[in-house]
């Protein structure tokens, strides 16, 4: 189904209302078709009158052009408009930057809204499979924009839904990469940024620079999985190698730990759901115990199942797999690598699983007892798998 946004000119709201018409929008008038329910907006031009997304004035009157409208967009592909009979009207170019896989901005206003810094990043990320690359000039606007503190005007729920959107694209590292060419990542993901230059030891992470390797865990992350909890989960993983002592360089010994308040405190910042900074903290704490799973003892195991909250919540079992999987792939020359640790957690769980609360119920009625019992059992049912696995001997994981 083909999605379209209808431009009126020649129109006011009023006529809007006649017509039958719902008005929906908040700053500037929107309303919806009472049977299509497509948006219908009023040809407008905006004034800037203070910092932010939300400083402009916005003037939409009978005798604004369609043209006048159009140069108000961000992009030029963006800035083209098609009347009914199918002609297109593209007074900026937008055509041939389509022609050209380029990004560029239709004029100078660009730069009064520094929400688009974050839309032109996700169109990076967007369309980065096809080609298309940022304007060198629009580039150097965004860098004016951020270098004049207009990018600080952004608001937490903005960043967030870009973010956001820009993780569910096939090249969400792009997004990032953009961010970081214009300088905008160090203003708005502060935590992200300062990972880059960082060294790690080039025996585990041949490409040494902890914020190349946070960008290939991520290109991982959308490799293995469309859930943009997995690959924020993926993008935090590691933010505490920028804590690391210079004098402790470039071993991070306890990042697992140190990595959670930047999580805590981004994912406040950026009023992030609940749900993804849960899984956040999960991989940041536990990635390395998952990396050696085989190595561990049942009663560790399960410590790690219990603190992943599996038996409430078994959906986290494969969403934390899938990130701690696009860590250990996200290193030079071993994206390719096997993973055996995500099915052998996911056979563990099962076995603890098949431990019948209800009969332990059977036998007291002591909370403490039963808690005490169940976490005996299931630990049994563990150390069974393990014993079959060391008999079998199972692959060491990664």
């Amino acid at each position: 189904m083909i999605e379209r946004d209808w431009v009126v000119v020649g129109a006011t709201p009023r006529t809007m209302i006649e017509l039958g018409f719902q008005s929906v929008g908040k700053d500037f008038p929107v309303f919806l078709h009472p049977l299509t329910n497509e948006e219908y907006a009023l040809a407008r031009t905006e004034r800037k009158t203070a910092p932010g997304y939300r400083g402009f004035d916005v003037h939409s009157t009978p005798d604004v052009t369609l043209e006048q409208d159009l140069l108000r967009r961000d992009l030029t592909i963006n800035a083209i408009a098609q009347d009914r009979e199918g002609k297109l009207v593209d007074p900026h170019g937008g055509q041939a930057d389509i022609e050209k896989r380029a990004l560029r901005h239709v004029s100078a206003a660009f730069a009064e809204d520094p929400v688009r810094i974050l839309r032109v990043a996700r169109f990076a990320a967007r369309f980065a499979p096809l080609g298309f690359k940022v304007a060198n000039k629009t580039m150097e606007l965004m860098r004016v924009m951020v270098n004049t503190g207009e990018v600080d005007a952004l608001v937490a729920e903005r960043v967030w839904a870009e973010l956001h959107r820009a993780l569910l694209t096939e090249m969400p590292t792009r997004f990032i990469e953009t961010l970081r060419e214009c300088g905008a990542l160090a203003r708005i993901f502060p935590e992200i940024d300062a990972l880059f230059g960082v060294p790690q030891p080039e025996h585990y992470h041949p490409e040494i620079d902890s914020g190349i390797h946070t960008l290939m865990v991520l290109e991982q992350a959308a490799r293995l999985s469309d859930d943009a909890r997995v690959r924020y989960a993926a993008l935090a993983h590691d933010l505490g190698k920028a804590l690391t002592p210079e004098n402790e360089l470039p071993k991070h010994i306890g990042h697992e730990k140190t990595g959670l308040e930047p999580i805590r405190k981004m994912g406040a910042r950026l009023r992030a759901p609940k749900d993804f900074t849960s899984l956040a903290l999960k991989v940041c704490r536990s990635h390395l115990k998952m990396h050696r799973l085989q190595e561990l003892k049942p009663g560790t195991v399960l410590k790690l199942l219990e603190e992943l909250d599996a038996f409430r919540n078994p959906n986290i079992i494969d969403r934390f797999s899938l990130a701690c999987e696009a860590d250990a792939r996200g290193r030079k020359d071993r994206s390719e690598i096997d993973y055996p640790s995500g099915d052998l957690l996911y056979k563990y769980f099962s076995a603890a699983k098949t431990v019948d609360i209800s009969d332990v119920v059977l036998e007291t009625s002591d909370g403490a007892v039963i808690g005490a019992r169940l976490r005996e059992r299931r630990l049994q049912a563990i150390s069974e798998v393990k014993k079959i696995d060391r008999h079998k001997g199972a692959p060491p994981t990664t």
